[in-house]
């Protein structure tokens, strides 16, 4: 008998094709609520989720002790609890360096378009009021020749620290660790935090989710930014303190900000909404057509091979 595999959420065929050897259930194109997935995942011996599915103990629990693998389908597994994972000898594998070059892609797409003020522009424009060019209308700073701070250095922010040398930017950055080679590679200056807000024209995050990531950039770092910077994060929502975030925009102590991902997804903070000053995307990092292909057939290829009794690509703390 097929070995049983859920699918939490439609996924592109790439990687569907892979599991065809399996007894497969795909659940929904939206997430699936809390009662359903609870449901769904009964005896199954792995499953692929999205970063919107949480994979905690209960779920593992309720899957039974068949279940072998959690495929997660991004590069980010704050969604899965690893600790609870790695008790029940479940393999918890994601999506890493498949996504990198997109997700930097759209970092600067929103760097550009919250310093340019491009929201602004076109929602001015489709709602008939724009009437003529103007030589003080819709200013924003350049980005040429800029100071980028980014916030994380490791794959997408070297990515994004690449594209920016196109724009002649000088590169600043904080991490966790140092390194020495990708700052001579990409002659890139290591600076504490508080000093990299205080230098950056532009502050572009980077980090991963962890207990002590959450709310790295709140009202006090905030403060320590330039009124014409521009802050930018697409790596994941509660890094930034959404209503301090808010409040420093509304009160123009900081000029604009770009954002792809929240705190509460799909949630978004009531006054962010109404700011024409912040770019609102839908967590759209990933979402090209080649990566997201890319990163469902990983994920599969990470479930099948535990399956099979064999080493995943990309498992999770090893």
């Amino acid at each position: 008998m097929a070995e049983k595999v859920l699918v939490t959420r439609e996924i592109p065929e790439a990687g569907l094709r892979l599991l065809e050897d399996f007894d497969v259930t795909v659940l929904f194109e939206r997430p699936p609520e809390r009662g359903e997935l609870l449901e769904a995942v009964r005896g199954a011996n792995g499953i692929l989720p999205t970063v919107t599915e949480k994979m905690d103990a209960e779920v593992m629990d309720t899957a039974g002790e068949g279940l072998k693998v959690i495929a997660n389908m991004a590069v980010g597994y704050d969604n899965v609890d690893v600790e609870a994972a790695r008790e029940r000898d479940i393999v918890v594998t994601n999506t890493p360096e498949v996504l990198t070059e997109t997700t930097a892609d759209t970092t600067f797409m929103l760097l550009l378009a919250a310093a340019r003020r491009l929201g602004e522009a076109e929602r001015l424009l489709r709602s008939g009021k724009w009437d003529a060019w103007g030589p003080k209308q819709l200013l924003g700073p350049d980005v040429w020749g800029k100071k980028l701070g980014l916030v994380g250095l490791g794959r997408i922010g070297q990515a994004v620290a690449r594209r920016s040398s196109g724009f002649r930017m000088e590169v600043l950055y904080y991490d966790q660790y140092r390194n020495e080679g990708v700052e001579e590679e990409l002659g890139a200056r290591y600076l504490e935090l508080d000093d990299l807000l205080r230098e950056s024209d532009f502050v572009s995050i980077h980090t991963p989710l962890t207990p002590e990531t959450r709310h790295l950039i709140s009202e006090r770092e905030l403060g320590l930014m330039q009124p014409t910077s521009v802050l930018v994060n697409a790596s994941r929502g509660p890094v930034v303190d959404e209503a301090a975030l808010a409040d420093a925009l509304e009160n123009k102590r900081i000029f604009a900000a770009g954002l792809d991902v929240y705190e509460e997804e799909p949630k978004v903070h009531s006054k962010l909404l109404e700011l024409e000053n912040v770019v609102l995307a839908p967590h759209i990092g990933s979402a090209s057509i080649e990566t997201r292909d890319k990163m469902a057939a990983l994920a599969a290829e990470n479930l099948r091979a535990v399956l099979r009794g064999e080493e995943p690509k990309t498992p999770v703390g090893e």
